[in-house]
């Protein structure tokens, strides 16, 4: 009996201390969820607090950011360079997008991705108006850079061999400033009416029955090795890093290929363009392109 007594005593305490270990747990487990609910809600305090008293970006900061489109060489130069620093003189910030072709620097003009560009000249912008139907303006002229002639396997002018080929841009007015600066340096002469426009079948006397390959503006650096003389424009030719002593002929100092400032009609007059416009034709500006161009591959007008 005595024995029995003790294992229901022994099995008693047992069941016991099993019902107060589980309790245990189960209060553990409240407690815990009970913090876990508790941290999450200071969180989600924290984190209402935090939206309320988070300052807000300032509505006119973009209003100080000027953004304009450029060419690499010279033109994105002489703005980081020159313009950027009296920009920042007045609480303006420039940014300069490259672009490497003559068309996607206006289409973002005209679509208001740019706020201005500077890459051209005046027939190309005037002619790209027409063509594109876009409404570009030019609000300032700033430099020229002369268009040459260059050596590619023929060094002179005077050494071309009947039936030489000669590389030209293919846009409609740097075609006929090339055409027209070979018939200024006597190798051909045009027709009296073609004008800025003009293309190979406008020459009316051609002697030495040159030939023409017709590239893009930006590639004639590429093929020089490969035609007899390349008509390049400067911006290019700074580029392509060619020696000044394969230059066989220079536009005239009196050339109408003024590169110019340009924006969207209607943005002449706006608060951009006018701080746009002081800074670039500054004298900082026209010192900068006398020392870093020495040998007139860009000649300022400011």
């Amino acid at each position: 009996m005595v024995s029995i007594n003790h294992k229901h005593g022994i099995r008693a305490l047992t069941l016991t201390l099993a019902a107060v270990f589980a309790l245990a747990i189960a209060l553990t487990g409240c407690g815990g969820s009970g913090s876990t609910s508790g941290e999450s809600a200071s969180k989600e305090s924290a984190t209402s607090d935090d939206t309320v008293v988070t300052p807000e970006v300032p509505l006119d900061s973009a209003d100080k950011v000027i953004v304009v489109g450029a060419s690499p060489t010279p033109h994105a130069e002489i703005l980081n360079a020159a313009v950027k620093p009296a920009l920042e003189a007045e609480g303006w910030t420039l940014e300069v997008k490259e672009f490497t072709d003559y068309v996607l620097p206006n289409t973002a003009t005209e679509d208001g991705e740019l706020d201005a560009n500077y890459f051209q000249h005046i027939p190309y912008l005037e002619d790209f108006n027409e063509q594109q139907g876009t409404h570009l303006v030019n609000v300032a002229g700033v430099h020229i850079e002369p268009m040459r002639i260059y050596a590619g396997k023929t060094a002179t002018l005077s050494d071309l061999a009947d039936g030489a080929l000669v590389a030209v841009p293919n846009d409609a007015t740097n075609e006929g400033r090339a055409l027209l600066l070979l018939e200024a340096a006597g190798v051909i002469t045009l027709d009296e009416n073609a004008g800025v426009t003009a293309t190979p079948a406008d020459i009316k006397d051609n002697p030495k029955n040159l030939e023409f390959k017709e590239v893009e503006a930006a590639t004639v650096p590429t093929v020089r090795a490969d035609v007899d003389i390349a008509v390049i424009n400067t911006n290019y030719a700074l580029e392509a890093k060619i020696p000044a002593d394969e230059i066989l002929y220079t536009e005239s100092g009196d050339s109408p290929y003024v590169n110019v400032l340009v924006v969207k009609e209607g943005n002449e007059n706006s608060e951009k363009t006018q701080a746009l416009v002081k800074a670039i034709t500054s004298k900082d500006v026209k010192d900068y392109i006398e020392k870093t161009y020495p040998d007139g591959e860009v000649v300022p007008v400011v």
